[in-house]
């Protein structure tokens, strides 16, 4: 198992060839484990919510992981936007 914490998530992308199909970057990533703010969530799991099957470039692939994740995995535990 690799932890991999949020905002690091872009270096184990870039590792990825690509275009990439989501069974090519689930069974390169099966290992990973997403480290949030609040908890953490298998990187594999992450991508069973997202819809779109190929995957041209890391952006690409970052922008369907981002659009899944729950909203209390960014950010500190208790951060609210918008005050102040």
């Amino acid at each position: 198992m690799r932890d991999v914490k949020l905002n690091d998530l872009d270096a184990a992308l870039d590792d990825l060839s690509y275009p990439a199909t989501k069974a090519d970057v689930q069974a390169e990533v099966g290992d990973v484990t997403l480290q949030y703010a609040d908890g953490e969530e298998r990187l594999i799991d992450v991508l069973d919510r997202v819809e779109a099957p190929v995957f041209k470039t890391p952006d690409d692939l970052r922008n369907e992981l981002m659009n899944v994740l729950p909203v209390e995995s960014v950010g500190e535990p208790g951060q609210s936007e918008g005050e102040g």
